[in-house]
């Protein structure tokens, strides 16, 4: 083989052991899994918003934000449950440039995943006993999912992942809602067969076990855009491609019928003031039509300090080494216009 066996890395039991969470932690994570649960299954008629950075980079920034997000909460409460995006793994097209928090605890120094694994549980772990908010990250790979088991409430699957197998059997394993995006060239057919596999039953080999999965009824589609064959960025927030989906995932039969809208990525060409717009539009589809009222379950805002984007190098406080995000001030004011915009 063509690579070097670096270390034998920690299993994630032994990780859980040597960073155990709290009575109170636990007890914080199951009332907010129940409360993002009963919006999938239609008790509840709360919206809900998963909003921050592209990718975690630093911990004191990434705190910082979602200490802000947890005092926002408060002021929508009635309307809207929050969920924080601290992305530990970051998908890069072409595998080039910073990977996330997990590869690299520092960005500005080389790769250390056992320091990587070790740093995204500590964060994700203060971010909840500090604000008393639960987290969301993405599945990149699906084994390192064990990590944070214990800790996270919502779980992404990319555009570039939702087609692996690997990652449909490991979310229909899962309790807690897993958002199955459309894949980049913007098959829904492809999501929904995502989302079949997923609330299915399997037996499958995970971490060197054979395990029998449930199925996950929470599992839905999230919407973030795709791109043509010349590589143009081609919108799928638009009301008449909400309806398609809808009338498509009817037809399937399956449970909790839901679909979280991803405001940046190919919907705003990266464009990342347009997710004001964007969720604006989103929001009066969603109240021009009650099945869409049902359907539509929340929003993906990337969101973050500082307005845009940055090189590692240059060493802002709170703006992303990613894709470009919403600065503090539009993402707070965002979020009180859609609260209002909640019926």
């Amino acid at each position: 083989m063509n690579m070097d066996f670096l270390r034998k890395l920690p299993i994630p039991a032994d990780i859980k052991e040597q960073f155990p969470v709290t009575e109170e932690i636990k007890a914080i994570k199951q009332q907010r899994d129940a409360e993002i649960q009963a919006i999938f299954t239609g008790e509840s008629d709360k919206f809900l918003l998963v909003i921050g950075p592209c990718s975690a980079d630093h911990e004191a920034s990434v705190l910082d934000y979602v200490s802000r997000l947890a005092v926002l909460q408060e002021k929508v409460k009635d309307k809207i449950v929050i969920v924080p995006r601290i992305y530990t793994n970051k998908p890069r097209t072409t595998g080039q440039g910073y990977k996330g928090m997990v590869h690299q605890p520092n960005p500005a120094q080389k790769p250390d995943m056992l320091e990587g694994i070790i740093a995204v549980r500590r964060l994700h772990t203060r971010a909840i006993s500090e604000t008393g908010l639960t987290c969301a990250d993405e599945m990149l790979y699906p084994e390192n999912h064990r990590y944070l088991s214990d800790l996270l409430s919502y779980v992404a699957v990319g555009a570039r992942s939702v087609e692996n197998q690997q990652h449909r059997l490991t979310a229909s394993g899962l309790d807690i809602p897993v958002g199955m995006k459309n894949p980049t060239g913007g098959d829904f057919s492809i999501m929904l067969n995502a989302i079949i596999a997923a609330q299915s039953q399997h037996t499958f080999l995970y971490r060197g076990w054979e395990c029998y999965s449930h199925g996950n009824p929470l599992a839905h589609a999230i919407l973030r855009g795709s791109s043509n064959k010349h590589g143009q960025s081609i919108p799928n927030y638009h009301y008449e491609d909400v309806v398609r989906l809808y009338d498509m995932y009817a037809k399937k039969g399956l449970e909790n019928m839901a679909v979280v809208i991803d405001t940046n990525h190919s919907n705003s060409d990266k464009k990342y003031l347009e997710q004001i717009r964007i969720s604006r539009e989103i929001m009066n589809s969603r109240n021009y039509n009650p099945d869409m009222k049902k359907f539509i379950k929340g929003l993906m805002i990337e969101s973050y300090i500082v307005d845009g984007c940055q090189k590692v190098e240059e060493g802002t406080y709170g703006k992303s080494i990613t894709d470009p995000c919403l600065g503090w001030e539009k993402s707070e004011r965002l979020v009180l216009d859609i609260a209002d915009m909640v019926k």
